[in-house]
């Protein structure tokens, strides 16, 4: 419901605007930073014709009437007599948000319990808004009324190349571009403005224009029988001109991607745009050659790119200038003005999911905006999220299957190393086996690539004083330090507090203070002292920091520079090396038995998901993959590349407890600098969203609240609240009804994650 603006601007209207109630064009604007609500004001005629939804304007807020940006979101003719304040000025020459973006941005704001104007900042890149790459220059033109003044007049040979270069120009030319093509000074320029001859604009000029490197042409692909099984199903949505969902769930390395290129060419061939999302920057430059080399131009949209670079792609594909764009998280809101299809490839993973406000999910972004513009999505996961698969069972998605590798190549085989028994052998040492020794040396003897995953990252994991029992943490946090080789710090991978490595106990100040556990700097100076012959290379977030780090590391091993390649779960996904022949799974069981209902589906993701990376070439490939619990049933799954086994043992428990697909999630987090308080606060919203859970006739469950598993964080107190039930709308609603006038003690925050896969 609108708030009434006079409440919050107190203006009382001028006599002479007291009469009869007469026609005017009323602007809806939101404010991205202070109230909430939307509020309406007059648009005054100069500005009639020129303002539209999606446009940043200047308005008058508050008793101050200082001016502050907001958002136009609608326009409207009022009839009403009641008293407006006017727009001010306009902030953008053009709509940031075309109408269909603003309508999904005001969905998000409702889903995801977010304030509009946040949404709509988060989804307009910060180098659009602030026209990153661009400055402030004369743009000059020759206006249709200079030809009869011309006539009559005696130019300069200078000014005569002025003129005859504009008149070849269909749109106004910036002053120094101008002044360079008729060899002059702008002087001669003015001289001609001075005249009436040419007309001066201010407007703002692209100065760092990013060329797009061109990509080798590559060969049409033929499809086997199930790739034009699938790509007949996305034909026939395509066909509909209506929306449907379609799930391809095909084994790792069966040729989603040529089932995409295939279904793409199909879009651009009507003059459509297409959205392709991948789940890491690490996949992106993979993916933008593969399409490159397919369709020419290709934008590209990650939170890697500088803000100029962004703003230049933004604009590209707003003007319809690109067929594809490929990106992260963030490029489902690519301003796409003929969207004909959305892919979300891996559609599975956790990183389509925002961990800060709005914390909104990409994969749901991305079915709401091709329900709304009535057009396919097409997700597509070797092993696809439950609830997804959940959605193919009861028909919302039509589900399509590829079985079988392209070339019926077969699937790598798996084999468990019993890390129990190896831990009994007093020969092993370190973090590799005997068995992914010998297998190492055989696939690397063999000329063949190996890749080894660890999903930790650092040297050491745990810093322990064995004389009085101190570990190492955080202060800020409830996290035990990492010990980082590189400077020889230890470090808080939540709030990135860093102190020197101790050498030793500085509670009993004993000198034989142990450094255990293993993360991917120790991993790699094992592989490196053990196989001093093979370059190696780590991948994680400590090294692919740079600008151009994964495109230069991923093509050092795609050229065989590189032959072991060491990493996290950067590694582990969509990634297509032929000549790798045995992948690693250092430790499967590191997120296994964490307090998180989707563990079990995340280990078995990604043990299959990083077994994928091999045997996809000629010489085919293995896995040996570690693991302390090697009869659990997400491990015994992934060996067998079975996820209808793993679905069908980890569903039934889902439907008993409500929790996902079979219902709905919110988790409130609750934080603080004194725990009390924090505590006291949490109990609070508890007792609220019960008593509006009863009110509503609601039966949901509420747990908690209880300290979060990381149970402080950066200085802070945490509590969650979990709130589950079988319809999210009343859920939502309760939260609101719940929160709508509590107010938190000082210097506590709380915030509502809606769908929330990040349960720590």
């Amino acid at each position: 419901m609108k708030a009434e603006q006079q409440s919050l601007f107190e203006m009382n209207p001028a006599p002479w605007d007291q009469d009869d109630a007469r026609e005017q064009l009323v602007a809806t604007l939101i404010f991205s930073r202070g109230p909430q609500q939307p509020f309406d004001y007059r648009v005054p005629d100069r500005l009639r014709g020129e303002i539209s939804p999606g446009q940043r304007v200047r308005a008058p807020l508050g008793k101050s009437d200082r001016l502050v940006t907001a958002y136009c979101v609608r326009l409207a003719s009022s009839m009403s007599g009641a008293p407006l304040k006017e727009v001010d000025s306009l902030v953008d020459r053009q709509s940031l948000l075309s109408p269909a973006m603003l309508r999904l941005t005001e969905w998000m704001a409702e889903h995801y319990m977010c304030p509009w104007g946040q949404v709509i900042e988060a989804v307009v890149p910060s180098g659009v808004r602030a026209q990153a790459g661009t400055r402030q220059t004369q743009f000059v033109s020759l206006p249709n009324r200079a030809h009869a003044r011309l006539v009559h007049m005696k130019l300069t040979p200078t000014q005569q190349r002025i003129v005859d270069y504009l008149a070849g120009r269909a749109a106004p030319s910036p002053i120094v571009q101008v002044a360079r093509a008729a060899g002059c000074t702008v002087g001669p320029i003015q001289t001609l403005q001075k005249k009436g001859i040419v007309e001066f604009e201010l407007r703002r000029f692209d100065s760092s224009p990013i060329e797009d490197s061109p990509a080798a042409t590559e060969a049409h692909l033929e499809l086997n029988s199930d790739q034009r099984l699938a790509l007949d199903a996305i034909a026939t949505a395509l066909d509909s001109r209506a929306h449907s969902t379609i799930l391809m769930h095909g084994v790792t390395g069966s040729g989603k991607t040529e089932v995409y290129i295939h279904a793409i060419q199909e879009v651009v061939r009507f003059g459509r745009q297409a959205i392709v999302l991948v789940p890491e920057i690490s996949l992106t430059p993979q993916t933008e050659a593969r399409f490159r080399s397919r369709f020419g131009n290709v934008a590209v949209l990650h939170s890697h790119q500088t803000d100029a670079q962004r703003r230049r792609h933004w604009e590209q594909i707003a003007a319809a200038g690109v067929s594809v764009v490929v990106g992260a998280r963030s490029a489902v809101f690519a301003p796409t003005p003929n969207l004909g299809l959305i892919v979300l490839d891996e559609e599975h993973e956790n990183t389509f999911k925002q961990d800060t406000a709005p914390r909104y999910n990409a994969r749901d972004v991305a079915l709401e905006r091709a329900r709304a513009e009535a057009i396919p999505l097409v997700l597509g996961s070797a092993t696809p999220s439950l609830e997804s698969w959940q959605r193919t069972v009861t028909g919302e998605y039509r589900l399509v299957s590829l079985p079988r590798r392209v070339f019926d190549r077969p699937l790598p085989q798996v084999i468990t190393v019993d890390l129990r028994v190896e831990s009994r052998d007093r020969r092993s040492r370190g973090a590799i086996s005997r068995q992914l020794q010998l297998g190492m040396d055989a696939a690397l003897k063999a000329g063949g690539q190996v890749i080894l995953l660890l999903n930790r990252r650092g040297y050491s994991t745990h810093i322990q004083c064995p004389g009085c029992g101190l570990v190492m943490r955080c202060p800020h946090c409830a996290i035990g330090l990492t010990h980082h080789v590189h400077g020889d710090q230890a470090i808080c991978h939540y709030c990135d507090y860093q102190v020197p490595a101790p050498t030793e106990c500085p509670e009993c100040q004993f000198a034989g203070i142990h450094y255990r556990g293993l993360g991917t700097q120790r991993l790699e100076a094992e592989v490196r002292a053990r196989f001093s012959g093979y370059r190696c290379l780590r991948m994680d977030t400590d090294t692919m920091k740079k600008p151009g780090s994964h495109e230069r590391a991923l093509s050092a091993f795609r050229d065989g520079e590189v032959r072991i390649l060491v990493g996290t779960q950067m590694i582990a996904k969509g990634l297509d090396f032929p000549n790798v022949t045995l992948v690693g799974v250092v430790n499967a069981d590191t997120a296994l038995h964490l307090p998180d209902f989707r563990a079990a589906e995340r280990t078995f993701q990604l043990v299959t998901q990083v077994a994928g990376r091999t045997g996809r070439g000629e010489k085919g490939g293995r896995v040996l993959v570690q693991t302390f619990s090697p009869d659990h049933p997400a491990i015994m799954a992934a060996v067998r590349h079975d996820f209808a086994m793993f679905a069908a043992g980890e569903l039934p428990a889902r439907k008993k407890y409500e929790y996902p697909p079979f219902g709905s999630m919110i988790r409130l987090v609750v934080r603080g600098p004194a725990e009390p308080v924090a505590a006291e606060f949490a109990n609070q919203i508890a007792t609220r969203l019960r008593a509006a859970l009863d009110k509503a006739g609601l039966h949901s469950r509420v747990l908690g609240p209880a300290p979060a598993p990381i149970a402080k964080l950066r200085g802070n107190f945490r509590f969650q609240i979990q709130l589950q039930g079988g319809d999210g709308a009343a859920l939502r609603q309760a939260v609101r009804d719940a929160t709508d006038t509590l107010k938190p003690p000082e210097l506590v925050q709380w915030i509502a994650d809606v769908d929330p896969v990040d349960m720590l």
